[in-house]
């Protein structure tokens, strides 16, 4: 099939999201039977067994193992942030940045306890988007440009992509998308984000009834949605997932602010199928967006980091689910009856 990037427009990219390749079920079939064959009680290993036959019908294969498991965080700014939504100042995103590239951030720990090589890309953080209560926070160029430069931050040779963000006010980003994807009412879906107190829930959420407002024309259509609310760094979330999908590669995504950012996708038919959710943050909006989702937590870890760091400690629970499902023995290997 052809590269989905660079694309023209979103009619042109729409058309590419349509044809994306389907998981192959013959792999899965055959890694199911493995699991039935192997020196334990049928199901026993209970989701490890899932994520293993997930893995198999994504990388093609029965016996699948991750050699390189890449790790990106995206990072922008943003205009909402003029609306006093955020506790810290936007500086903040580049000193993270910063820390991140010399290795003193929880992200970096977790990539090397778990296996993970780690980039991070910052997307013009000198130049945040557009207030989106005002107007829409990119133009479709933008947001192409975006989502172009997410996908090609994906390694092909990798077997597992570790997705996560970076972005002061990008909390309230993610509940906007949210809100603008799966409806209800922009107090359902804002959190604390940093720190936020009541004051500061209940002013993300004006200001996010105020960008529906302005933008309600355009809800209803994925990508025009992600240009009127969303951030660059979300947008390059989503071009990860799709160049990920592209080619056959699994996905981990982080916590509400990463979930948030690949849900403008769910609206494709079966675009997010070969996407895991690493944990359920406990920004409160993420269990409600997971259920819109059809998405089970890997973890529960009562997290709210961002940055990757829950999708990164579930690469781990991934790992151990795949050393199981090509280390163990079957019944007729071990000599063992039952098999």
């Amino acid at each position: 099939m052809p590269d989905l990037f660079p694309a023209a427009s979103f009619d042109v990219l729409r058309g590419r999201i349509s044809a994306l390749p389907q998981p192959d079920a013959a792999a899965a079939q055959a890694a199911r039977d493995r699991q039935g064959s192997l020196t334990k009680p049928p199901g026993s290993l209970g989701r490890l067994e899932d994520l293993a036959i997930f893995m198999a019908e994504w990388l093609g294969t029965e016996r699948p193992r991750i050699a390189r498991a890449q790790a990106v965080i995206f990072a922008g700014n943003h205009g909402i942030c003029a609306q006093g939504v955020n506790p810290y100042p936007q500086e903040v995103t580049a000193q993270m940045v910063a820390n991140f590239e010399h290795g003193g951030a929880c992200i970096n720990q977790m990539c090397r306890a778990n296996g993970a090589d780690l980039s991070v890309v910052p997307l013009d953080l000198d130049r945040p988007t557009q207030d989106f209560t005002q107007g829409p926070a990119m133009t479709e160029a933008e947001t192409l440009d975006a989502i172009a430069r997410g996908a090609a931050a994906v390694d092909k040779t990798a077997q597992v992509l570790v997705l996560g963000e970076m972005g002061i006010g990008n909390s309230t980003i993610a509940a906007a998308l949210a809100r603008a994807t799966f409806g209800g009412h922009a107090s359902d879906w804002v959190g604390p984000g940093t720190g936020s107190d009541a004051d500061g829930m209940s002013l993300k959420a004006r200001v996010i009834e105020a960008g529906i407002a302005r933008h309600s024309s355009v809800l209803g259509d994925p990508l025009k949605v992600l240009a009127a609310l969303g951030g660059r760094e979300q947008a390059a979330i989503c071009g990860a997932v799709l160049a990920a999908r592209q080619a056959r590669i699994p996905v981990i995504l982080d916590g509400f602010i990463c979930s948030a950012s690949a849900a403008v996708l769910h609206s494709f038919a079966g675009a997010l199928d070969h996407c895991l959710v690493g944990h359920a943050s406990t920004e409160p909006g993420h269990r409600r967006l997971l259920a819109a989702m059809g998405k089970e937590p890997v973890l529960e870890m009562r997290m709210r980091l961002g940055e990757g760091s829950g999708a990164a400690l579930s690469l781990g629970i991934l790992r151990a689910a795949l050393e199981c499902h090509n280390g163990m023995a079957t019944f007729a290997e071990a000599g063992v009856s039952g098999g």
